[in-house]
């Protein structure tokens, strides 16, 4: 199992952005290998830190395939101050079961 980390500092966003977030967002979630996904947002940064749960590094690769991928990659400095993003392979996890997360069952 994998993560991708995308951190970034949101910039303006305008109708394009929000239009071309949410096909990705569907496309994302649509991929064979897609497990799930949870949002941060720093309080004191303002940064926003997404993580995204894969079974796979071909689902990783899939994701970087798709059109609308390339395009926000393309366009990235028109909407955010900077961004960062960590790809990790997940070796184990844990929980109480308590606290509803994508990993939860699996």
């Amino acid at each position: 199992m994998y993560t991708t980390t995308f951190t970034f500092l949101p910039g303006d966003y305008d109708e394009t952005f929000h239009a071309l977030d949410e096909r990705i967002a569907q496309a994302a979630r649509a991929l064979p290998g897609y497990i799930g996904e949870e949002s941060w947002t720093s309080t004191t940064t303002g940064q926003i830190c997404n993580v995204y749960y894969w079974r796979d590094e071909a689902a990783i690769q899939a994701l970087m395939a798709l059109p609308e991928h390339r395009e926000a990659k393309a366009l990235q400095a028109r909407w955010l101050k900077g961004y960062q993003v960590v790809i990790a392979e997940v070796l184990r996890h844990h929980g109480d079961g308590r606290l509803a997360h994508p990993l939860t069952g699996l």
